[in-house]
C-alpha cells in the first residue's frame, strides 16, 4: 500500500452512505440491502481523527456520529445533487453509498395495479441513474482530492474493481461481497491505483473504517 498522506491540517471529508430508494408509486420502490453502517463508520472514524465531516445519507436507521454534518436524501438523483454540491468544498470523498443503478422511468401517481389486468407478468420501464463517483472523478475541482470508491461483487471481482478504479478516476476502490450488506462485519480488499492491495478479513466495519481513514494520515 502507498504510504499514508500526512496533511498539515484537518481535512474536509465527504462521505456517502446507505441505499437509495427509487419510487415506483406512492407505496413501492426499488432499493437494496445496504444498512449504511460502513459509511457511518467512516464518518465517525474521520471525525475522531480530527477531520471536518459531511455525511450524505440515504434512508437508514442510524444515529448521526457526533460532530458530523448530515444531509439526508432518498433517491439517487437527490444523492447526486447533495454530493456534487459538497464536493467542491471537500478534500476527500468516500463513496460508500449503495446507489441504485436504475430507477423507474416515471413514478406512477397512484398505486400500481398491474395485477388487476389479469396478467401473471408485468413490465417496468427503467432508466439508468447517473454515476456519482464518475461525475466527481471528472469534476473541475477534482485535482488534489482523494477519491475512494466501493465495489460490491457476488464473485471474484478484482478485474472488474480495477476497471472501475480506472474508469471512475478514483485513487482507491474498496472491494467487498454481498455478505457485507446489512452486516456489522465484512471482508474487504483495498485496491490502490498504483496496483497495491490490502486485504482485511472478517473485520468489524469500524476496523475497516479506521484502515480507510489511515489512507489520509493524521492532522
Amino acid at each position: 500500500m502507498p504510504k499514508p498522506r500526512r496533511p498539515r491540517r484537518p481535512l474536509r471529508v465527504l462521505v456517502t452512505a446507505g441505499p437509495t430508494r427509487e419510487p415506483i408509486d406512492p407505496v413501492r420502490y426499488l432499493s437494496n440491502e445496504s444498512s449504511g453502517r460502513m459509511g457511518f463508520a467512516i464518518a465517525h472514524a474521520a471525525r475522531r481523527a480530527g477531520h471536518s465531516v459531511t455525511l450524505v445519507a440515504g434512508p437508514v436507521a442510524l444515529a448521526t456520529p457526533p460532530g458530523v454534518r448530515r444531509v439526508d436524501v432518498v433517491t439517487a438523483l437527490e444523492m447526486r445533487r447533495a454530493t456534487l454540491a459538497a464536493f467542491p468544498h471537500a478534500d476527500v470523498l468516500y463513496m460508500a453509498a449503495a446507489v441504485s443503478d436504475w430507477r423507474p422511468r416515471r413514478r406512477l401517481p397512484g398505486k400500481w395495479r398491474a395485477k388487476d389486468k389479469g396478467s401473471s407478468t408485468a413490465t417496468l420501464a427503467l432508466v439508468r441513474n447517473p454515476d456519482i463517483l464518475a461525475a466527481c472523478g471528472r469534476h473541475p475541482s477534482r485535482p488534489g482530492k482523494l477519491l475512494v470508491g466501493f465495489a460490491l461483487e457476488t464473485s471474484s471481482g478484482i478485474p472488474r474493481a480495477r476497471a472501475k478504479l480506472r474508469s471512475k478516476g478514483a485513487d482507491f476502490i474498496v472491494l467487498n461481497s454481498e455478505r457485507a450488506l446489512n452486516s456489522p462485519r465484512a471482508s474487504a480488499l483495498i485496491l490502490g491505483g498504483d496496483g497495491s492491495v490490502r486485504r482485511l478479513t472478517n473485520r468489524t466495519k469500524s476496523h475497516i473504517a479506521d484502515a480507510l481513514i489511515d489512507l489520509l494520515g493524521h492532522p
